[in-house]
Parts: structure tokens; sequence; C-alpha cells
């Protein structure tokens, strides 16, 4: 009992310091207004960032699962329970560091929460149940791997990076196919379905925001939102 206490305490940190962040805010600017600061070609349109909320249900139905089975005799691994746990620690670091601006160290705590989230991942299997069992941490996984992506791209930005003479379009470009790569990655080894449609949805948001301004980043957005769609269809379960 005392893992699932454990899980459900630093869930409800998440979502109090998360919406605390918003309302209050955090050093007097709201996550958004932070993003919308610089010109990011990789940041999406802002309705995309409501993924956080599905990610946030999906995390309630989650634990309240492992409280049904704890009824049953079941209860969480102590490596489910460490790894969710080192999630939220970095979840909130990061709301941290962004709002008070340590935009470097940003970018540690988001990879620092994306490897918590991929452990976390690594304790489930590929059969069916645990598939089901696994879609919040999918979901939250494949979000994570976007933004921090982003949260990159809008650190070198910060920082006035030269990009080694290639222009911000075609690192956006290269960052899109890279994300790609990535998608059907984890949907060809894992079967994973939800993980490479988080990345569809991010395409399009990045497609929308720019429109016919940045018409190659919109081109490729649009383009590689197709080839991860045809990945999720074509790929078949391996046996």
């Amino acid at each position: 009992m005392a893992r699932i206490l454990l899980m459900t305490i630093a869930y409800i940190s998440i979502i109090v310091i998360n919406s605390l962040a918003n309302i209050l805010p955090l050093n007097g600017q709201t996550t958004g207004e932070i993003s919308n600061r610089l010109p990011v070609l990789f940041t999406p349109a802002g309705y995309v960032f409501s993924i956080w909320s599905v990610i946030y249900i999906l995390l309630a139905i989650w634990i309240i699962g492992f409280w049904i089975r704890y009824k049953k005799g079941e209860v969480p691994s102590a490596k489910i329970t460490l790894f969710f746990t080192l999630s939220a620690v970095f979840n909130i670091a990061w709301l941290y560091l962004w709002h008070y601006e340590f935009f470097a160290w940003s970018v540690l705590a988001i990879f620092a929460y994306l490897a918590s989230l991929i452990a976390l991942y690594l304790q489930y299997s590929n059969s069916e149940r645990k598939l089901t069992e696994r879609l919040p941490i999918s979901v939250n996984m494949g979000w994570l791997s976007v933004a921090a992506i982003a949260n990159t791209s809008f650190v070198l930005t910060f920082y006035n990076w030269s990009g080694w003479g290639l222009s911000d379009q075609l690192w956006t470009v290269i960052m899109l196919t890279v994300a790609t790569a990535l998608a059907l990655h984890i949907r060809f080894h894992h079967f994973d379905v939800p993980y490479a449609l988080v990345f569809v949805w991010a395409f399009i948001g990045i497609a929308v925001k720019h429109g016919t301004n940045e018409l190659l980043v919109t081109t490729a957005s649009l383009f590689l939102s197709g080839v991860i769609i045809t990945g999720i269809l074509l790929i078949k379960k391996r046996s």
C-alpha cells in the first residue's frame, strides 16, 4: 500500500504544481508565455499543449487502477514506483527551472524526466494487457519526446546558436525527421500506436502554427505526419 500511496502523492504533487505554475503564475509568467517569447519553429500551436490534460487524466486512471488491483492483492513493483516518482520530481523541477529562466538547466531536467519515463515504460511487456496498462506512459513519453526537442530548440535559440551555418528551417526539418524515425522505431519494436500518434498530433500542430509563412516546415510536418500514419497502418505486430 505504501508504494501506491507514494505514487498517488507524486501524482497529486504534479497536478498542484502545474496548476499553480499557471494560476499564480510562477515568477509572474505562465509556461506558454515563456515558450512563445522566441520564434522557435519546432514549437507547435498553442492548442497542441492541451495534450497535458489527456496525459493527466490517463495517469489518474492508471493510479486508480493500482488501487483497484491492490484489493486483489496486486501491488506495483518497486521499479514502477521509483521511476514514476522520479518522473514527478523531474516534472516539477523542470517547471521551476523553466519559470525562473534557468533554461540550460531545464534541458537537463526535461531529459531526466524523459529518461525516467523510458525506464518506467520498459517495465511493461508488449502483451495485449500490458499495452493497455502502459497507455498513459506511452502518451506521456511520446509528448516528452517532442517536448524535449522543442525545449532544446528554444534554449539553442535563446543562446543564439549559429546552427553551424544551417538555417532554422533546415534544422527544424532535420529535427522533424529524427523525431519521425524515433516514432517509427518505437512503433515497430514495441507495437506502440499511441506513442506514434502523439508525434502526428504535434507535427500537425507545427503545420497549423506556421501555415504558409514557413512553407518548408509546414510541408515537412504534414509529409512526415503521413509517413508516421503509414507506419502505424502497415507495421504489423511481430509474433
